[in-house]
């Protein structure tokens, strides 16, 4: 009978929660925490660079797979970092409660009695009694923060307290900030938006390119405002030979409409603009060629800004135009954008300037069905050739089309004209709301400024008894402390006058 109930499920669960609710294994859980996060750093997440996500699909579509199916583009959002959240917090709650009675239970309890020989104690020291020197030894010890107990022949003091006091501190500040992370992130939302210079954002669901609203976040809640890209600017270092051409800043200059004021703002990396109920992050750039596509009947087909995202350094950047609307056929460009551009041995171009001091476009052309009509969703930044034909391109039977702004080209075939109208640069804008945020920077102040305090205090408990003419003085610490010789010596000279 006592063995089926030693390994009954009560006794299991009673063993788990020990478990848990350990120090130790709450340590471990933090430690797990912030191991847990580190891939939210490595991958882009869908929450913050939704075209981050797409592009490495488009990269490296099997390991994109792999690692979206182990949820490491939503990591924070994910099963296994979600659990060990929770586990976090329920070991901390579970650890801090108990702790938090007993320490309490201490703060009114009585020092403890004399014990019965001293000279055990890790520090100790005797010396002859000069009179009845208890009474002095009580007002000391009271006059340096101990708090006494008088007794017959002796006198029990201890400190260091509020060491425990710290310790529990932190710990609940870790607690509330976990509940700050929790329903800052249920009430918080993420979009993001691709602005060109000249276009204007307005606060609502359609104009986000991707939107993350937290479980609590609802589409209402959105305040109205609008903003304009009115400029982008990019500085590079100019004056230091080994970091020649490395950007330095990047600036974007706002106009921000709340429907009260109209106010001119700039955006920087790691200085956000401050709007109606959210914090706007620039988070990214880029040029946007200004192009128009004529189809082979004359007509335009596309006209506008496109978007190109950077592959490299130099910006370098791969650019898809799509013309569903021409006529007699479909056409679809894949485009790469140099800044400053060069010509290789091979005959390819690469930039060797991230600044557009000789700009020059390539495009690659391909007709036929666009695949847009069949309700299946598309890459904006992704063309699909499966059911296309090249007609200009390295490896096709006419080469590849070269612009430079203000050129036009014709299309082969008779398919059509093109020409590169102009520059813009585009603005990746990350617009984000957390009212958890003041409160997270304010409980993780706290748990520093609380653990720092802790880890300064020591707990020590003297003990001064006076027998037969002699008078002992002895210290024990909590753990290791270097100073209780010193502290015995002090205290015998400020007690007998020396």
């Amino acid at each position: 009978m006592a063995s089926s109930s030693r390994f009954s499920p009560i006794f299991w669960g009673r063993w788990f929660w020990r478990q848990l609710t350990s120090m130790r294994t709450a340590l471990f859980l933090l430690l797990l925490l912030a191991l847990a996060a580190i891939p939210g750093s490595l991958y882009p997440q869908r929450s913050a660079d939704p075209n981050g996500v797409r592009l490495y699909f488009d990269q490296q579509p099997e390991f994109a797979a792999l690692l979206d199916s182990l949820q490491l583009f939503d990591v924070y959002t994910s099963i296994w970092f979600s659990a060990i959240y929770i586990l976090l917090f329920v070991s901390l709650v579970g650890c801090v409660l108990p702790r938090t009675q007993v320490h309490l239970n201490a703060l009114r309890a009585k020092p403890v009695e004399t014990p019965q020989k001293l000279e055990r104690m890790p520090a100790y020291l005797t010396a002859a009694a000069k009179g009845d020197q208890l009474d002095r030894a009580e007002q000391v010890l009271n006059s340096r923060g101990f708090r006494v107990r008088k007794l017959d022949d002796s006198v029990s003091a201890e400190k260091g307290y509020l060491k425990e006091t710290g310790n529990l501190v932190f710990h609940y500040s870790l607690v509330l900030l976990l509940i700050a992370v929790g329903l800052g992130g249920g009430f918080s939302f993420s979009g993001q938006r691709v602005l060109v210079e000249g276009d204007t954002f307005v606060n609502n669901l359609a104009s986000y390119d991707a939107f993350s609203p937290g479980p609590l976040f609802f589409e209402n809640e959105l305040q109205p405002f609008s903003m304009t890209l009115e400029d982008f600017e990019v500085v590079y270092d100019l004056r230091n030979p080994a970091n020649l051409g490395q950007p330095v800043d990047f600036i974007a200059n706002v106009t921000l409409d709340d429907g009260l004021t109209n106010s001119n703002s700039d955006i920087r990396v790691n200085y956000p603009l401050e709007a109606p109920g959210a914090n706007v992050f620039l988070t990214g750039n880029g040029f946007a060629p200004v192009i128009t596509l004529y189809d082979g009947v004359g007509n335009i087909a596309f006209s506008g800004p496109v978007v190109f995202l950077p592959q490299d350094s130099n910006m370098t950047s791969l650019g898809v135009i799509k013309a569903p609307d021409a006529s007699p056929e479909q056409i679809g460009i894949i485009a790469f954008f140099y800044p400053t551009a060069q010509e290789l041995e091979s005959g390819a171009y690469a930039s060797i300037y991230p600044d557009p001091i000789d700009p020059l476009l390539t495009m690659n052309v391909y007709l036929g069905d666009l695949g847009l009509d069949a309700g299946i969703p598309r890459n904006v930044y992704a063309l699909d050739i499966t059911d296309l034909d090249l007609i200009a391109g390295r490896d096709g039977p006419n080469p590849p089309i070269e612009l430079r702004v203000g050129e036009m080209a014709e299309l082969p075939g008779g398919a059509g004209f093109i020409s590169f109208d102009g520059l813009k640069r585009f603005a990746s804008l990350d617009v984000a709301y957390n009212p958890g945020g003041l409160w997270i920077m304010v409980f993780a102040f706290i748990a520093l400024v609380a653990i720092v305090f802790s880890l300064s205090v020591r707990r020590r408990r003297v003990w001064v008894r006076q027998l037969a003419g002699k008078i002992e003085y002895a210290a024990l610490a909590r753990g290791d402390d270097d100073g209780l010789e010193e502290l015995i010596v002090d205290l015998r000279k400020e007690i007998e006058g020396d």
